[in-house]
């Protein structure tokens, strides 16, 4: 493999430090939740006002419920269980942390036996 011969003129790419869009301002952070979790009262707090602004964007009827879950396969998962489990017992066994999770989830939060 050889070295290309010309170099981008902004280097900053992929992960690391990244270019930012024309006119970006660290400023856009006022406010931001960075460094706080999800579970803080700030964080709390923000994810509420996404889920009320949401509902009213999508007009949804007052007896839906809509909520926030992680973009990965856990997320997917989750969503499964909350959709297709209910209307029939289900049994249920975990290996490992994400399995005990689920577990939890279906008996705890579904309320399924």
């Amino acid at each position: 493999m050889t070295e290309p011969a010309r170099r981008p003129a902004n280097p900053n790419f992929s992960s690391g430090p990244c270019a930012k869009r024309p006119g970006w301002s660290v400023d856009v952070l006022a406010g931001a939740t960075v460094g706080r979790s999800h579970r803080s009262k700030l964080g709390k707090g923000k994810l509420a006002a996404v889920i009320d602004k949401s509902r009213a964007v999508l007009g949804l009827p007052d007896d839906y419920v809509l909520g926030v879950v992680p973009a990965s396969d856990t997320g997917a998962v989750e969503m499964a269980l909350w959709c297709l489990l209910g209307s029939r017992g289900v049994d249920m066994l975990s290996w490992e942390s994400f399995g005990a999770g689920w577990v939890t989830d279906v008996t705890k939060q579904l309320k399924l036996t």
